[in-house]
């Protein structure tokens, strides 16, 4: 990872990470919700048995969950009449029926239990398939991709859709259809439960219903806001301390710890403000539902009581009826819930189908030439090319360029020099013209073919978390250690890996930053060497290395490039004065070429820029 990486700020995320009503955040809605619906469905239809058998279990477990407190009202009601018959002197309590019902119950509530497991363990297994095989897709998409939708596209938002969007792709499958038909099942099972024992009781209790709705409607309504505001000043926190302590040893430098304390406090007593609220807000809403209920519960109560009087009702019914009532509102609270569970995934599935939908790459042509043979002649005939079609910035470009020779590409910062690389690899295409090697256009080569024929050794170098051995292996997997070894000392980098305790099996951390910048780019110029390229490319390869580093480096690197065709990219002008062709850039266009000696005779642009240069270096030797 570059530098510039490791600062550059997250995106922050959006989706079901905590920090809402009830803990949901609120949520981003998708753009096109029945597209994104259909082709879940589609998803989900390739495993439509299973999911129906989820279905029916899901049913099963509501069901056989819902009658038991029904039957269990039938031991209370046993209890009382016996107690009331053996007051009375005329019989006793029926243990052997009352033990009968239990039995029921406790069959009941066991195999709804069983089926609620069998259908978690399915679904499950479904949601797990289904997210490992969208992972897969997504890891060969974005191996199809042009390089264009990564300048469109940050590495923090790519990453977002290939873990977070698929996490809540995963969690809202396996939480939310189980959940909502359920959810569904119970209240209307519950509700036909209640109007069996008592319709002017029902009636009773879904009146207090809509007062329950309006409660939660104002309180999640004044809390949102303040949830909202929770989050925003959590990244403002968060973006602070990751700027902050990236920095610190600037920060200590400049004796900035005391603006940086205030600065904190500032964004962190805000964030108290908000989450206090937002808290006490969402803390507020179980009490009054609780105080609602139990008003519920009084009236239901009163009523039970007086229809049991009246000999409508038995006291078990009155204690069934209680234990539906209580159970009612918590389906509704699950949906409730659900619903933004449900909205966090498809608008996560909506991110990763876009995704998956991007134009690929132009495919390879059927009949590919082959790179066997290739010695390295490149020619461009009449370039033209813009990242933006409507937006030349590279006209008319015509070179020829012979096997083995030392083409330097310079001009000041942005005129686009690494524009001509990527289009000899073909990470674009060009709008107009063609690049040819060895007269074959290099369209008419396969891009994992063309590429091997290309050795990069870049600004930002980059290593991965393994052996030194490993890395510089990258290139030719099949290398042996010997040859492994003979790179490396080609790249002046051998001596200092005996240095460390493991040498080739000394393990580079993640992030790279347990061995120096100048190491690491020895260490890619080593992997380039092993990979025995036909082309070179070095794109400021000495940019991160000292001059005495460089100087032991350089005639490697003249060695390598002897009998390849190179093309360096270059700051320091100083450093390809002996090139065979210079190709001077400015604003995307390619202004001047020739050897260096005709190009200062020219006085033109070339030589302004390297008399500034060595008028520069005088400046400091004075």
């Amino acid at each position: 990872m570059s530098k510039k990486e490791q600062v550059k700020k997250p995106p922050m995320m959006k989706g079901p990470m905590g920090g809402g009503p009830g803990g949901a955040t609120p949520v981003e809605k998708a753009k096109d919700i029945k597209g994104t619906t259909k082709k879940l469905a589609g998803i989900l239809s390739k495993y439509k048995i299973a999911v129906i058998v989820v279905i029916i279990f899901a049913i099963g477990s509501t069901i056989f969950s819902i009658v038991g407190p029904k039957i269990l009202g039938n031991a209370t009601t046993e209890i009382y009449t016996g107690l009331m018959n053996k007051i009375n002197g005329t019989g006793g309590i029926d243990f052997t029926k009352i033990g009968k019902i239990i039995l029921w119950v406790i069959g009941l509530y066991g195999t709804s239990a069983a089926f609620n497991l069998i259908q978690s363990y399915i679904m499950a297994g479904v949601a797990q398939k289904i997210t490992f095989q969208i992972r897969n897709d997504l890891i060969h998409k974005i191996n199809k991709l042009p390089m264009k939708y990564f300048d469109k596209k940050t590495n923090g938002e790519v990453l977002s859709i290939i873990t977070n969007d698929v996490d809540t792709l995963s969690t809202g499958l396996n939480q939310s259809i189980t959940q909502i038909i359920t959810s569904i099942c119970t209240i209307i099972g519950i509700l036909i439960m209640m109007f069996s024992i008592s319709w002017e009781m029902t009636i009773a209790s879904l009146i207090i219903l809509p007062i329950s709705v309006l409660i939660l409607k104002n309180v999640i309504g004044k809390s949102q806001k303040y949830f909202t505001q929770q989050q925003e000043y959590l990244g403002h926190v968060n973006g602070q301390v990751e700027e902050v302590y990236s920095g610190h040893n600037i920060v200590k430098v400049f004796a900035r710890e005391k603006e940086v304390i205030k600065e904190f406090e500032k964004e962190n007593y805000n964030l108290y403000k908000s989450g206090w609220r937002s808290q006490f807000l969402s803390g507020l809403m179980f009490p009054l539902m609780n105080f609602v209920g139990n008003v519920g519960y009084v009236i239901v109560a009163i009523l039970g009581g007086y229809f049991a009087i009246k000999g409508r009702i038995t006291v078990g019914n009155i204690q069934s009826f209680i234990q539906y009532n209580k159970q009612f509102t918590q389906p509704i609270g699950q949906i409730a819930q659900i619903s933004s569970t449900i909205q966090a995934m498809i608008a996560a599935s909506e991110r990763i189908f876009e995704f998956l939908e991007e134009n690929e790459e132009v495919k390879d042509i059927e009949n590919p030439v082959s790179i066997e043979g290739i010695k390295g002649n490149i020619k461009f005939e009449h370039v033209h090319f813009g990242y933006d079609p409507e937006k030349t910035i590279i006209n008319d470009f015509n070179s020829i360029v012979k096997d083995g020779q030392k083409i330097a590409i310079v001009g000041p910062t942005g005129a686009g020099k690494t524009t001509m690389v990527k289009l000899l690899m073909r990470f674009y295409d060009v709008n107009d013209g063609a690049i040819l090697i060895d007269e074959n256009n290099i369209k008419d080569f396969k891009r994992g073919e063309l590429r091997k024929l290309f050795g990069m050794v870049l600004q930002d170098t980059w290593l991965y978390g393994g052996t030194i051995k490993d890395n510089i292996r990258y290139s030719k997997p099949e290398a042996t250690d010997s040859e492994v070894i003979e790179a490396a000392k080609a790249a002046h980098v051998h001596h200092y890996i005996k240095t460390l305790s493991k040498g080739y099996d000394a393990i580079i951390n993640e992030e790279s930053n347990n061995i120096s910048a100048g190491q690491k780019q020895l260490l890619t110029i080593a992997r380039v060497i092993l990979a025995d390229p036909k082309i070179l490319i070095l794109d400021e390869a000495t940019s991160s290395i000292d001059t005495r580093t460089e100087q032991q480096i350089q005639a490697a690197m003249d060695n390598l490039m002897k009998g390849r065709t190179s093309f360096i990219i270059a700051h320091r002008l100083s450093t390809i004065k002996n090139a065979d062709l210079i190709l001077v850039m400015d604003q995307g266009d390619i202004v001047e070429q020739g050897t260096h000696e005709e190009l200062l005779a020219k006085e033109g642009f070339y030589a302004k820029l390297y008399n500034s240069q060595f008028e520069d270096c005088n400046d400091e030797i004075e």
